[in-house]
Parts: C-alpha cells; sequence; structure tokens
C-alpha cells in the first residue's frame, strides 16, 4: 500500500481509524485504503451511513451556532476527527470572529492535518489527547493559554462517546470535565444507538461488527444511557432527540430516513 506524502511518519496505513473513516463517510480525502474498505464493509449492512454522518455535522453546526447567539465564544472539541469544511472553527469564528476554539483528538492524523488546516489562526490550537484521560486535556498548557475555564465554555463531544466501552467509564471522564466547567457551559453531543435506524437490529448489528473487528468497537447505548451523560445540565429544548429534529432549519420531514438514527441534545450547566 503506497503511502501518501501526507501521512505523518510512524503511522500504519493498514490499520483503519475511526476518524479517517470518518472522513470517508464525509466525501474526504484524508483516509487510506484500508480505512475505505472498513467503511464499505459497515455500508453493507447500513448503506445509509453516510447520510447518518452529514446529519452529524449538521446538528453540530446548528449547536455552535446556538452557543455562539447565548454568548459563548470558547469550544472545546474533544474527539474532532480530521478538518473538514464546516468545522467548529470556521462556524464558530464566522459568526463570532476571535471566538476561541480546541480541537482534541488521539488520532495522529487528525492532530497532523487540523494543525496544518489550522496554521496562522491564532484563536485555535490542536491537542493529542483521549478523552479518556480527562486530567491530561483539562491540565495541558496549550488548553489553559487558549480557554479561560472560569468563562462558559461549549464543549463538544460529538459521535466519539459510542467510541469509548464501560470498563473504560465514559460517564466519569464527561463528569471529570463537567466539574472542570464554569456555569453557563453547554454539553454538545451526539451518540450512537439502534434507536430510529430504519433497519433490524439484527442487521445494524453487523455495522458494529465491523467496528470491533477493526478494534473500535462501536457501543450502541440506549436513550437513557446517552442521557446520564447529561447529569448535572439542564437540558436545552427540545431536550434529547434524533438530530435533524434539534432546532433544524429545514423541514425534518426532508430528511433522509437514515438521519434520525441515534441521539443529539445540548445541555446547560447551571
Amino acid at each position: 500500500m503506497e503511502r501518501p506524502a501526507w501521512a505523518p511518519r510512524g503511522i500504519d496505513i493498514s490499520v483503519p481509524s475511526v476518524s479517517r473513516i470518518y472522513d470517508y463517510y464525509l466525501g474526504g480525502s484524508h483516509n487510506f485504503e484500508s480505512d475505505r474498505e472498513a467503511a464499505r464493509k459497515a455500508m453493507e449492512f447500513m448503506p445509509g451511513l453516510p447520510k447518518i454522518m452529514q446529519a452529524n455535522r449538521a446538528f453540530m453546526r446548528r449547536a455552535v451556532g446556538y452557543a455562539v447567539d447565548q454568548g459563548i465564544t470558547q469550544f472545546l472539541d474533544i474527539g474532532s476527527g480530521i478538518p473538514t469544511f464546516g468545522n467548529v472553527h470556521e462556524v464558530a469564528q464566522g459568526l463570532h470572529p476571535g471566538a476561541r476554539v480546541a480541537y482534541v483528538d488521539h488520532d495522529p492524523v487528525a492532530v497532523a492535518h487540523s494543525e496544518a488546516v489550522l496554521e496562522g489562526n491564532p484563536d485555535t490550537e490542536v491537542l493529542a489527547a483521549d478523552l479518556r484521560k480527562p486530567r491530561e486535556i483539562l491540565d495541558s498548557p496549550q488548553l489553559s493559554g487558549l480557554l479561560d475555564l472560569d468563562r462558559p465554555v461549549a464543549l463538544l463531544l460529538v459521535a466519539v462517546l459510542h467510541f469509548v466501552e464501560d470498563s473504560d467509564d465514559p460517564y466519569e471522564a464527561v463528569a471529570t470535565l463537567r466539574d472542570a466547567l464554569a456555569p453557563g457551559s453547554l454539553l454538545i453531543l451526539t451518540h450512537a444507538s439502534y434507536d430510529g435506524i430504519p433497519l433490524p437490529q439484527e442487521q445494524a448489528g453487523g455495522t458494529v461488527g465491523v467496528y470491533k473487528d477493526i478494534r473500535n468497537p462501536l457501543i450502541m447505548r440506549s436513550g437513557d444511557e446517552i442521557g446520564r451523560f447529561f447529569e448535572g445540565y439542564e437540558m436545552v429544548e427540545p431536550g434529547l432527540v434524533s438530530m435533524p429534529l434539534w432546532r433544524p432549519d429545514t423541514p425534518p420531514e426532508q430528511e433522509d430516513p437514515y438521519a434520525f438514527s441515534g441521539y443529539a441534545g445540548v445541555g446547560l450547566l447551571t
């Protein structure tokens, strides 16, 4: 397999990565054949996966716009992935020049491309860190040099918690992050679930099996289990809902049925 010139040294391009698979679903170009092969296998069971990812990104953009409308100008995006059009800093800084955005990911390709895209942008920062170790994120000099945690922050956990297994205690990680934030902060979250998928669960489970095979288990949680991540937050209307139903820009009935897979929500820290 030929190594692209943009691939960081030391990356095994034969091993699929969830962030690069996500990039492929969104039509990006920063993925390897191993990522594309895994994505195609997953789509054999759920051909609407790209529609789900598009709905996820559309929700993220609406939620960032909502945060700016609420006066929030600081954003912490954990599990940010590979930058694509309409990413957090583009939305936030387009609405409020000077908004500050910290991106966090543990995939070296995602980190390297984020650094390249953001070069020369003084109001952004990229951290190589893992959601499962929240104190390393919070104690990073890069974070403290950019964001003031004594002021409200929008914390984005978009399409990342379903890759954290229960054994890694994702609820504790989210609680640690919550306890570091100031009142008035927001939690912006999406999460995969069998709920809403327009397929029998057995068929959708084939996609889950693909992610398990590449050693990135996809944890499909229920609405109640996902709601637990918002402990300590007051849910913003309309609550925890399918992605197209959260403050939509266009009539939800025009959306592809796959877009209603999983959950999205925003919580206010009081």
